[in-house]
């Protein structure tokens, strides 16, 4: 698909704190993409504002709260673009039921985006234009062991980008979704197993700004590792679980 430049481009970023956000908001600022970065904590965004070649602010949000929420959207005004990139994770197994982390994860990874695209796409919508771009993951693709909480948050957030599509792809509205592997970050430091073809911040943040210059809705990488679980969405259900259970 022929590229499209992003420069000049007003875009915000929510969930740019730490990691790929992070990563990615340098990445978009070389390219001469203004930045708004979000997350709640203030002083890692006001260094990471610093630390950007181009034109930057922060703004801090709760997504898990409506009124950090609306009121942010509103501090931060009309944008051209939106990345959503707010993540929790915990690791545990239905056998080892966290309630408070089960609904964190809910509520951040994927209620969170709601209520951010709440306030910004009808104003898309009314224009005719705007871009929206969703992180999900290589795990939203099917069920997994020990990942309740994260996984189907993750499968969510990739069932709305796709109905977003579904609905957006023949208006002045581009909406696309990334699913990263691995990526090494505090999230995954939590992890105490083998991560095959785990990703450093800045790899990834240019797979996903690769995307966004593309009209390609989905993008799933590392590429090698995306084919097994895009694969497994053919498997039986039987040998899925002797598999990956």
């Amino acid at each position: 698909m022929n590229d499209m430049s992003l420069s000049g481009k007003r875009y915000w970023l929510v969930g740019a704190g730490d990691g790929l956000g992070r990563a990615l908001a340098h990445c978009m600022s070389r390219a001469g993409v203004e930045v708004i970065v979000s997350s709640r904590g203030e002083d890692k965004l006001k260094e990471l504002v610093e630390e950007l070649p181009g034109k930057a602010s922060y703004q801090t949000v709760d997504i898990a709260d409506d009124d950090s929420v609306k009121a942010a959207a509103e501090a931060v005004g009309d944008i051209d673009g939106l990345v959503l990139l707010a993540g929790v994770y915990w690791p545990f197994s239905a056998k080892d039921w966290n309630a408070e982390q089960a609904v964190a994860m809910a509520d951040v990874n994927f209620t969170g985006f709601m209520r951010v695209l709440g306030q910004v796409v009808p104003a898309f919508v009314k224009k005719d234009a705007g871009h929206i771009v969703i992180t999900s993951s290589l795990t939203g693709f099917r069920g997994l062991p020990g990942s309740i909480g994260y996984t189907a948050s993750k499968a969510a957030t990739m069932s709305l980008a796709e109905c977003m599509y579904a609905d957006l792809r023949s208006t002045g509205v581009r909406v696309q979704v990334a699913n990263p592997g691995f990526i090494k970050t505090q999230l995954t430091d939590k992890n105490n197993f083998n991560m095959p073809f785990i990703m450093e911040p800045e790899a990834a943040a240019r797979e996903m700004f690769e995307l966004m210059l593309t009209d390609n809705f989905k993008k799933s990488f590392p590429t090698l590792f995306s084919l097994l679980f895009r694969g497994s969405q053919f498997l039986p259900d039987w040998l899925y679980y002797r598999i990956f259970s």
